[in-house]
């Protein structure tokens, strides 16, 4: 399996503290990663840095064979990284349709090739819709969807172009204990079929366990322990400063 993702000696501080300290990791194709640590411990400026939205103090990432260290968020998003936050980032007053027909709308106008055939809008609309079953949600207003349901529709959002890279942060916060791994299948089932390679924060150890094939436990700017959920979940480093055990 080849590496589609690396960041060399990523170093970033705010003040005297440091958010990434000398961070050195590849990340596979095709893979599932988890980052889990508690608050502070580095993980969103982690993806922060991958994303372009924070610059590292010093080190380099490396993405599909090229150096992304420099580039724009725009940028990054066109070379195949996606994203959604903690927080959905939605139109709420639109229906679900529509916030899919912009989302839709933006990366076809963004995408830096000439179209010579004319896009079906509402038959990738209908293909996302059905892909996230979220078709009996399609006139809904999205702001008064369950915060589950919110979620959904932002990842979906963020696999619009189908990228290499998809990076969640916190993908079930908020979100019921009833739904969580509802959305997370549906998740998985989205990315499998597009073979994306997913990165994501999150605290529930329930949704780490079940959905990663390798977790990077953070602890103060940097990774602790690298491995297989079983092995990670049992250091004894990471019980006393991420899962609090």
């Amino acid at each position: 399996m080849s590496k589609l993702l690396s960041t060399e000696n990523i170093t970033k501080k705010f003040g005297g503290v440091y958010a990434a300290n000398s961070i050195s990791v590849d990340i596979d194709e095709l893979s599932v990663v988890g980052l889990i640590g508690s608050n502070g411990a580095g993980k969103t400026t982690f993806l922060n840095i991958i994303t372009g939205y924070l610059k590292p103090d010093s080190g380099n990432v490396i993405f599909n064979q090229q150096s992304i260290t420099n580039m724009s968020p725009r940028e990054i998003s066109h070379e195949g990284i996606s994203r959604s936050f903690q927080i959905p980032q939605l139109f709420t007053d639109l229906s679900v349709e529509k916030n899919l027909e912009i989302g839709i709308r933006i990366i076809e106008d963004l995408t830096p090739i000439k179209r010579t055939k004319k896009i079906n809008y509402d038959k990738k609309i209908n293909e996302l819709l059905d892909q996230f079953s979220l078709s009996e949600f399609a006139k809904s207003t999205a702001g008064k969807l369950s915060e589950g349901t919110r979620k959904l529709l932002d990842i979906s959002l963020a696999l619009v172009s189908q990228p290499k890279l998809l990076l969640l942060d916190e993908p079930t916060s908020g979100v019921s204990a009833d739904e969580k791994f509802i959305l997370m299948d549906k998740v998985m089932g989205a990315v499998k079929k597009f073979e994306t390679t997913v990165l994501f924060v999150e605290h529930d150890m329930e949704i780490i366990e079940k959905y990663t094939n390798r977790i990077l436990a953070f602890y103060d700017g940097k990774i602790i322990s690298d491995g297989s959920p079983d092995e990670v979940l049992k250091n004894q480093d990471v019980k006393k400063f991420v899962t609090g055990e």
